[in-house]
């Protein structure tokens, strides 16, 4: 399996944790609460579902809202599939939230990670964090290195994006510094503990209440309209 391909899997389970759904209902939830997924298609998503389904982590069932039963003799088509979440699918999304390894943290996998942190454990959430500032304070380093061995060969167009490069990795790795403090202090992102005075505003994102890196506001994607 492709670490793409893996974290689809993983998104998928998440979501359907949440509530069982039917095929445009994940895309929609894939395209505009965890971004990293903008780009998949149904193409794509289909095949996943039918590999969780052949797993024993889903199982199909007919959609019973009135509009699904209304959907296929008015157009033609089957009705909607709604995909819920098994027992074992549970258990094994449990058993992807617990690993902290450099696939928890790498680029192409953290943000997914980051997006299911109100479904993981304190300590988890700290070795992720941890794992992934350590990741990009080893990438500024060799960063600022490169740059001051080449800094006299380039030129001002390149090396002002070799510096806006520096500067978003920094602003990361800013962000991450926030959080692990609030994770060890103890300090729930949707709201300060009890009794304890709110330490800092965070950027709501789509994913609810979640600061962004840099602390940058960008607006929320509309939902897609149904077809």
């Amino acid at each position: 399996m492709s670490r793409r391909s893996g974290i689809l899997e993983f998104a998928v389970l998440g979501l359907l944790r949440e509530s069982p759904m039917h095929g445009y209902e994940l895309r929609k939830r894939l395209n505009t609460s965890l971004g990293v997924f903008r780009a998949f298609s149904y193409g794509t998503l289909y095949p996943c579902l039918k590999t969780l389904v052949a797993n024993g982590w889903l199982i199909e069932e007919p959609g019973n809202t009135p509009e699904d039963a209304l959907a296929a003799p008015l157009s033609g088509r089957r009705a909607k599939i709604v995909y819920r979440l098994t027992a074992e699918g549970k258990e094994h999304f449990e058993q992807l939230l617990s690993q902290t390894g450099p696939d928890a943290y790498e680029d192409e996998t953290f943000a997914a990670r980051f997006a299911f942190f109100g479904q993981t454990s304190r300590d988890v959430r700290m070795r992720v964090l941890e794992g992934r500032r350590s990741r990009l304070e080893e990438r500024l380093e060799k960063m600022s290195a490169s740059l001051a061995r080449t800094r006299e060969r380039l030129d001002d167009y390149t090396l002002e994006l070799q510096r806006h490069g520096m500067e978003s990795v920094e602003r990361e790795v800013r962000w991450l510094n926030e959080l692990i403090e609030s994770e060890r202090a103890g300090r729930d992102l949707k709201g300060p503990a009890t009794g304890e005075p709110a330490s800092r505003d965070t950027t709501s994102g789509a994913s609810g209440g979640l600061p962004r890196p840099g602390g940058d506001p960008r607006p929320d994607t509309p939902d897609d309209t149904a077809t």
